[in-house]
């Protein structure tokens, strides 16, 4: 891998991470067309330079989670729901994902299946968008009233985008505004929620995969896509909240579709590889 790969990579990564188009299928898709080798190593790359995203929005919403910090000491109340929350949404990604995190890397980090859940997704999106467009983008509870079986309901929605190209973002945000949720508050949950869940599957790759990681493209290109995806993930997630409370979801919708129709002509005509 070269310098210069490793940056294009931190940048998709950064800019797709929290977008509802999936950062994976995005990653998966630059790697074949730069010719870069398929597997554990690549794999485990795409998954690592998350860190660089997560500091991003941790940063951004340093204040939710210095809350949730007093909330865990017991000096917050609202932050330690919060928490509570956070923590209920995230085990049924961890288990499925430890449960079938082989199986789903053999068969499912392919481009026919990230084409695949690319275009459903945007399916959904414009199927159920039409009914939370921006002006309605108020309506609803905010994150303060969130509950732990309301929570655990965006978490079983999480263990979807397992599956790549589906988009943790895109069933978080869903899953949110289906129990009740404002479209900024399934956002900020959504963003939360993923500092939790990339970090916990960095750790996990970077335990599996780190020394092979390592071997294949460097501790100096690993840094570089590391703080490449954290400059572009500053930038993609004010862009994308302030987006969305003007013009909702629609845009992804019709991004994903067109996307996967795309890809999925260059796979059938052989001009990438499968």
């Amino acid at each position: 891998m070269e310098w210069w790969e490793a940056l294009v990579l931190g940048a998709v990564e950064g800019l797709t991470e929290y977008l509802p188009v999936s950062s994976t299928g995005h990653l998966l898709l630059v790697q074949r067309v730069l010719g870069l080798e398929a597997g554990g190593a690549a794999n485990a790359y795409a998954i690592c330079i998350q860190a660089g995203a997560i500091l991003a929005v941790a940063g951004l919403y340093r204040r939710r989670v210095a809350q949730m910090a007093r909330g865990l000491g017991g000096g917050d109340a609202e932050g330690a729901r919060l928490l509570a929350c956070i923590a209920t949404a995230f085990v049924p990604a961890a288990v499925v994902g430890l449960l079938f995190d082989e199986w789903i890397e053999a068969r499912l980090f392919g481009l026919w299946p990230i084409v695949a859940s690319w275009f459903v997704g945007g399916a959904l999106i414009l199927l159920v968008g039409r009914a939370r467009r921006a002006p309605t983008a108020g309506v609803g509870l905010d994150l303060g009233s969130l509950r732990p079986s309301a929570a655990l309901l965006i978490g079983l929605a999480q263990t979807l985008a397992l599956w790549p190209g589906t988009s943790r973002s895109l069933v978080t945000i869903v899953g949110g505004l289906l129990v009740g949720l404002t479209l900024s508050a399934a956002v900020e949950f959504s963003f939360l929620l993923g500092l939790a869940t990339l970090l916990a599957a960095t750790a996990y790759k970077a335990l599996d995969h780190g020394g092979e990681l390592l071997s294949a493209f460097g501790p100096t290109n690993l840094m570089i896509g590391l703080l490449s995806a954290w400059v572009f993930a500053v930038v993609s997630v004010r862009w994308m909240i302030a987006w969305l409370e003007r013009h909702g979801l629609g845009l992804f919708g019709w991004y994903r579709v067109a996307l996967a129709v795309v890809v999925g002509v260059a796979l059938w005509a052989g001009k990438l590889p499968a």
